[in-house]
């Protein structure tokens, strides 16, 4: 899932999409960084991923790709790593920033295409990465890539059900993508439909090529079902044991602070 628009989405959700990017995704920030972008990045030289580093362990790879930029600013690689390693940082005005000008650079490139529309929602400018996210895609040779993308937009903009006809094209190219699936998993506990989300992650962390940041997002789930212990068990498989009971420690205390399960509940009732 990518950055939060608080204009278009309801209190609630933006709430569990935050439980999501805050208190379990951690250093990762929004996931409109996705797993296929960071891809290329995601292995610092002591070969652990980005995701799992500390905040000053993100910083240095920031500055490393920061000063690489510096010299090569037109270069697509370096650009779109520079960019990535932002956003997971949180600083997505500066992401959006330097994929305005990579963009300028290869304004036909549709890795680029893709990498700044999840930019520009990751700063929360959904109708622009809608577009941009389109015109990346060509209907004869569809990405799957794109797809996600799109679908990870329009679950910002409140339409999940338009969102899974993406992901679903996405896993037709690509079948059984962790990516993919993880990305159908978050839109359906916007959904409050959580037997389905957790039988998308459980799929997900199952695939080769998973990694934390799908792990987690099978913890948020199982954790908003009440399954504290178990939640804090998968995210300790990465986590240290202190980060995994303060993620679901942040989960009790949302729920319980805005009595945010019970409101969704009700919410699920009335549209019954």
């Amino acid at each position: 899932m990518a950055a939060c628009d608080a204009r278009s989405m309801p209190r609630l959700k933006r709430t569990l999409l935050a439980a999501a990017a805050i208190g379990f995704m951690g250093l990762q920030g929004c996931a409109s960084v996705s797993n296929e972008t960071t891809g290329s990045i995601n292995r610092a030289d002591s070969g652990r991923s980005v995701a799992s580093m500390s905040t000053n362990e993100l910083q240095g790879v920031v500055r490393s790709y920061g000063a690489a930029y510096e010299r090569t600013p037109k270069d697509k690689g370096v650009g779109l790593s520079y960019a990535a390693v932002l956003q997971m940082a949180g600083r997505n005005d500066q992401s959006l920033a330097v994929m305005q000008q990579v963009a300028i650079a290869h304004p036909k490139d549709r890795d680029v295409l893709s990498a700044y529309g999840k930019a520009l929602a990751a700063a929360g400018n959904l109708p622009k990465a809608l577009e941009t996210i389109r015109r990346a895609q060509t209907p004869d040779q569809p990405d799957w890539r794109l797809f996600s993308a799109e679908g990870a937009i329009l679950d910002q903009m409140g339409h999940s059900d338009k969102a899974r006809v993406l992901y679903r094209k996405a896993l037709d190219i690509k079948p059984n993508e962790p990516t993919v699936l993880s990305n159908l998993g978050m839109s359906y506990i916007l959904t409050n439909d959580l037997a389905s989300a957790e039988s998308s992650l459980r799929a997900a962390v199952t695939q080769p090529g998973s990694d934390s940041r799908v792990r987690q997002n099978l913890a948020l789930v199982v954790g908003l079902q009440g399954r504290f212990d178990e939640a804090k068990q998968i995210a300790s498989a990465e986590l240290s044991p202190d980060a995994a009971e303060a993620n679901v420690a942040y989960l009790k205390q949302m729920l319980s602070q805005q009595d945010t399960w019970s409101a969704l509940k009700k919410k699920d009732s009335q549209r019954g």
